[in-house]
């Protein structure tokens, strides 16, 4: 794996089609820039005020999305270089993330947020690396 930093993160603008009864929230098409190839999409709950941290992927880029709530993520690459992002709701992007990065995230919004992450490859844990929580150093704040 070459060296991959956090400006290589693509932040996507996305449409949400205001609809009677009931908003149309676009995530991801296969002509969009991030696109890959299609392995799996999954969805994850974070609940307010909780923290999932660290990990990264060796081979799968995430195209991560919040279509309910606001989840603060934060990236490191192995420059120790750290980049935030919070999106959700008031924020509604998609953070195309290659392989290589490490990052976790926190729940902002009551009493959970939900995240899709559209893979390009199905999930495997042999092509993840974890760290524990206080391996890396990283004030999370009070949001």
């Amino acid at each position: 794996m070459g060296a991959v930093m956090v400006s290589d993160i693509i932040v996507t603008p996305l449409r949400r089609v205001a609809v009677a009864g009931g908003d149309v929230l676009h995530a991801m098409k296969s002509a969009d820039t991030g696109y890959v190839d299609f392995g799996e999409a999954y969805f994850s709950l974070i609940e307010h005020g909780k923290t999932k941290a660290w990990k990264r992927h060796l081979r799968m880029t995430l195209n991560l999305v919040v279509p309910i709530g606001s989840v603060k993520f934060v990236f490191m690459d192995d420059g120790g270089k750290f980049r935030e992002e919070v999106i959700g709701g008031a924020r509604y992007i998609r953070l195309t993330v290659p392989p290589g990065i490490w990052f976790g995230f926190k729940g902002l919004a009551k009493p959970h947020s939900l995240i899709l992450n559209v893979a390009d490859i199905p999930h495997n844990p042999d092509e993840v690396e974890r760290k524990v929580f206080a391996e890396i150093d990283y004030e999370w704040g009070d949001e």
